[in-house]
């Protein structure tokens, strides 16, 4: 049987780059990339991705045994769905990445790097979306969504938590029901446009999209995957068209809003976040997050919360987002 995540690996040709199963086709379009068809028409276009940043393991792992399932049969396929392996030369060597984070490149971005594989990773992932997406409306689809899987760096008050892009329209009813049927903790919803493969997909081809946190990033066969066993079935409903799982979390779906971007600018940017300090910590009003020449960054709401603290980003790029519950 076709191993996706084994054949992305290896990294050698593969030698028949299609087929079918006795329910759908199948199309290998480049290094990680595959392309699933079901025979009868379908009004749904998905694409799921995981593996833009090359160690966070346990969504790739849960994204290639869904694939194993609808390939070996064991599972029916009812959507037009692209799954991406994202950055499989840090997947070969565990690392976030190799020369540059690669979810800082999209919509176009990646020009403005100095050009390496990660920068023509992003475009050539941002092309072969395109291709999908206009393929897939041809053949009737008219509903899109993308899910982009990652693991933080991290812990987190929230294990499981996804972030919405920034976009002048409403967020999709149909993606906020699935997302909170996945059981995730809490969503982030940004303020302002990003280089995110789900900013990409919402702001082009208006996807309803959103990037999935997974918990911490661990070693491939090391993770835990009973905590994201809600996610894992929310993902087995959208590509076989069941109905919405139970909410499997005790308390309801949180909702939080970005109010602060702190972008480390300057050599001798401090951030004052402890460096053991989980994601969505709390700090109180005046507290002093970080600190640059000209610039100091407060909590200015009563409390506000942090995510993604990070001093030791590139110059010019986010060191951390502070949030409001809403």
């Amino acid at each position: 049987m076709f191993d996706l995540l084994a054949m992305t690996l290896s990294g050698d040709p593969v030698a028949e780059p299609c087929g079918q199963t006795e329910t759908l086709d199948w199309q290998w379009r480049g290094e990680g990339i595959l392309e699933l068809s079901p025979r009868q028409p379908c009004e749904t276009a998905v694409v799921i991705s995981a593996g833009v940043h090359g160690n966070e393991t346990a969504p790739i792992e849960l994204l290639n045994q869904l694939v194993d399932d609808l390939l070996s049969g064991a599972r029916p396929l009812t959507v037009r769905l692209l799954v991406l392996l994202g950055n499989p030369p840090s997947m070969r060597i565990n690392q976030r990445y190799v020369e540059a984070d690669m979810n800082r490149m999209f919509g176009g971005r990646h020009a403005r790097y100095k050009p390496n594989d990660e920068t023509r990773r992003a475009q050539e992932l941002e092309q072969v979306m395109a291709l999908f997406y206009r393929s897939a409306s041809a053949a009737g689809a008219t509903q899109r969504f993308h899910y982009d899987l990652h693991t933080a760096i991290r812990g987190s008050q929230h294990v499981r938590f996804g972030l919405l892009p920034f976009q002048p329209r409403q967020q999709g009813k149909v993606m906020l029901e699935w997302l909170d049927a996945a059981g995730l903790d809490a969503l982030v919803h940004h303020r302002s446009p990003g280089g995110t493969f789900t900013h990409f997909s919402s702001e082009v081809f208006q996807a309803d999209s959103c990037t999935l946190e997974l918990g911490k990033a661990s070693p491939f066969g090391s993770n835990d995957h009973a905590q994201f066993s809600g996610v894992r079935r929310a993902l087995e409903t959208l590509v076989s068209g069941e109905p919405l799982p139970e909410r499997e979390a005790d308390s309801p779906l949180l909702h939080y809003r970005v109010v602060q971007d702190v972008i480390r600018s300057k050599e001798d940017f401090q951030l004052f976040v402890p460096g053991d300090a989980l994601n969505f910590t709390a700090f109180k009003k005046g507290f002093v997050i970080a600190q640059e020449s000209g610039k100091t960054y407060r909590v200015e709401a009563e409390e506000e919360v942090v995510l993604f603290p990070n001093p030791n980003v590139a110059m010019g790029l986010r060191a951390g987002l502070m949030l409001t519950k809403m």
